[in-house]
């Protein structure tokens, strides 16, 4: 089965029909020289004279990503959020956005959050997960052309407006990949490290209240990519360095060991039967774990499958291509 990938930033303009939606009443600008507030992006369309005029639905615009890696499903608007780097922190700091997209790949909405830069602060994210009516994002701050030591940070936003809405600084790590929210509000997050394990292997666990506490150090880590929670509420964690795909209690006990079909693993998504599917970022196929069976490849030559998500209502999975700086859709049976 082979995924259908998203082109890459194909513009298309739409002609405004006569007409249209009454004015907007804009709010009072602040003073010169203060901060501006943060103002999530619009739908694609054209704002003139104080009115948004939607693009009109005879026309698709594909695109909305740029090193991209994770993206997760907001289930109320049937919208897949696609988070991405940007530019490097040590090219230009700050430059991390979420874009919208419809199911077929087309964008809703090209910058929801990083409209603007007004109240925001978006380095370079990695993970996503949903939890609580917000979207969590593993960033960090530092990593800058001055030398400004990397540092792990979980940002939160308002699922419903974008808004920023918290964040958690951790000191103990220079950043994490992927993040896992459980049911009670606890964050799972992995640090990749260094193949040399200079920098080491590691999953850490933060209360709600954003205390962290490392839970695994090492073996059975070999550089751990993508975390996810079970139907169990275990957590469940691939390397990048051999083929494992772990099982973990809460409280970090091994519970069980299976094998994805490629090593490089990056991308997990657990469904509600527990069926896994894991993206491989180096070997570029996308492995099927039925529970109790051995994991089989249902797609291949996905170049750079990073993260992924389910986009639940249209039954595929959407797996961000990093530096293609495109989106892939895999359609599930």
């Amino acid at each position: 089965m082979k995924p259908m990938i998203a082109a890459l930033a194909l513009a298309l303009a739409a002609v405004a029909p006569a007409g249209g939606p009454a004015p907007v009443q804009q709010p009072a600008a602040p003073p010169a020289g203060m901060p501006q507030p943060f103002a999530a992006g619009k739908p694609l369309g054209v704002t003139t004279d104080g009115r948004h005029l939607p693009m009109s639905d005879n026309v698709k615009v594909y695109g909305g990503a740029v090193n991209a890696e994770s993206c997760s499903y907001d289930a109320a608007r049937k919208l897949i959020m696609v988070v991405s780097r940007g530019a490097n922190q040590n090219e230009a700091p700050n430059d991390g956005f979420v874009a919208l997209l419809n199911h077929d790949g087309s964008v809703h909405t090209a910058k929801w959050i990083g409209a603007t830069r007004d109240g925001l602060v978006l380095n370079q994210p990695f993970g996503s997960d949903v939890h609580a009516g917000k979207l969590y994002l593993a960033d960090s701050n530092g990593d800058t052309a001055d030398g400004a030591a990397r540092i792990a940070v979980i940002r939160m936003f308002d699922l419903a407006t974008g808004a920023p809405a918290g964040e958690m600084v951790v000191p103990d790590s220079p950043w994490f990949n992927d993040i896992a929210v459980a049911r009670n509000g606890t964050i799972y997050a992995t640090q990749t490290g260094t193949a040399d394990g200079k920098t080491p292997w590691r999953l850490f666990k933060l209360s709600p209240d954003g205390k962290a506490k490392l839970l695994i150090d090492g073996a059975p880590l070999a550089r751990p990519n993508g975390v996810a929670i079970d139907n169990d509420g275990n957590v469940v964690v691939v390397n990048m360095l051999d083929t494992k795909v772990m099982t973990f209690s809460p409280d970090g006990r091994l519970l069980r060991t299976e094998q994805a079909a490629q090593t490089g693993s990056d991308g997990l998504v657990i469904m509600p039967d527990g069926t896994k599917y894991v993206s491989s970022v180096t070997m570029g196929g996308i492995s099927r774990i039925r529970p109790g069976r051995a994991a089989e490849l249902i797609a291949t030559g996905v170049p750079s499958a990073a993260s992924m998500c389910l986009d639940r209502d249209a039954n595929q999975l959407v797996i961000p291509l990093n530096p293609n700086n495109a989106v892939a859709f895999l359609k599930l049976p």
